[in-house]
């Protein structure tokens, strides 16, 4: 348990524990240093990391633990670009400044969207409105022409509906004309060829034909011309009903499908039009900068430790042998 917080810190900050726990205590301070920074960073972006992903992914608990934890390795796996170079180039410090900034403004973005909550959604509201303004026009023509195509049709069934009750009024009953066939076995006498008198069977057929009154055929077409009109004038109501209601309902669809992209633009609208708030989110992005430059600063306002000094001594002796190895090989 001997130097616990120092073995964490090398394990932040990548150093290596063997060669440190044989250094002076400058070396100590100089990765209990480190770590502070990191962590600092890397507490603030699991934060950034879990609020993104609950409020515009909708993950569950365990996604949202995942994205902080994902943000927290990519945060240590950058800041060790800085702590493990011994002397960094210009190129990467440029670098790591600029990733500082564009890091610092998405930090403020997703978290003055949760500060700004309340003003975000009183925004909403205005922006909103302008948008189903714009957009209500063409819904509400879209369902006049709906339901004028019902009232015509309605029309149309409700004249058929008159032409059959119409008809059936006047001839509520049709004659129709049966034919039935029978038929029958008659004796009939004859006489042979010889000149004898006999009897033969014949059979005859007798067709009678007669007049039957039947009700009139449409009689039979109304119920189902009744159900169609019905059917047509429900949908009718239920248009007049939407066209009464869209605008709530419209307002009540672009709430629920708003996203990051909208509450941006939200954002931009209410720090243009508020000072206050411009420089409210302006002391926002310097501090998540300044946190952001921690390491970067710290690794520049220190001198050479010794374990650094014992790495590059490592290294040379390393090189200083594989020189030699190559010489002996020639």
């Amino acid at each position: 348990m001997k130097h616990l917080w120092i073995r964490f810190g090398c394990f932040i900050t990548g150093y290596n524990y063997n060669i440190l726990k044989n250094c002076s205590e400058a070396a100590f301070k100089s990765v209990k240093k480190y770590t502070a920074a990191m962590l600092i960073v890397c507490i603030l972006w699991f934060f950034i990391g879990f609020t993104f992903a609950h409020r515009y992914l909708s993950l569950s608990m365990p996604g949202c633990l995942l994205a902080g934890a994902l943000s927290t390795i990519i945060i240590v796996q950058v800041e060790k670009q800085i702590v493990l170079s011994i002397h960094p180039s210009r190129l990467l410090l440029i670098f790591r400044g600029c990733l500082a900034f564009m890091m610092s403004i998405l930090g403020a973005v997703i978290i003055d969207q949760i500060l700004f909550e309340k003003d975000i959604e009183t925004e909403k509201n205005f922006y909103i409105s302008e948008k189903v303004n714009k957009i209500l026009p063409s819904k509400t023509e879209e369902l006049r022409k709906q339901i004028t195509a019902l009232d015509t049709a309605i029309s149309k069934k409700e004249q058929e509906k008159d032409n059959y009750v119409e008809d059936i009024t006047k001839h509520p009953t049709a004659t129709a004309t049966t034919t039935t066939m029978a038929t029958k076995r008659m004796p009939v006498q004859t006489v042979t060829s010889s000149g004898k008198d006999t009897i033969i069977w014949k059979t005859i057929s007798d067709r009678t034909v007669g007049t039957v009154l039947l009700p009139n055929p449409k009689i039979a077409l109304l119920p189902a011309l009744d159900s169609i009109i019905g059917d047509m004038r429900q949908q009718r109501v239920q248009k007049e009903n939407e066209l009464l209601h869209i605008r709530p309902a419209l307002e009540k669809e672009m709430k629920a499908s708003t996203g990051f992209l909208d509450e941006l633009t939200i954002m931009k609208q209410m720090l243009s039009a508020s000072h206050v708030a411009l420089c409210f989110w302006a002391l926002w992005i310097l501090f998540f900068l300044f946190i952001e430059m921690l390491v970067l600063f710290s690794k520049l306002g220190d001198r050479s430790n010794d374990y650094e000094k014992v790495v590059l001594h490592h290294m040379n002796l390393q090189i200083r042998r594989l020189d030699a190895l190559g010489k002996g090989f020639e």
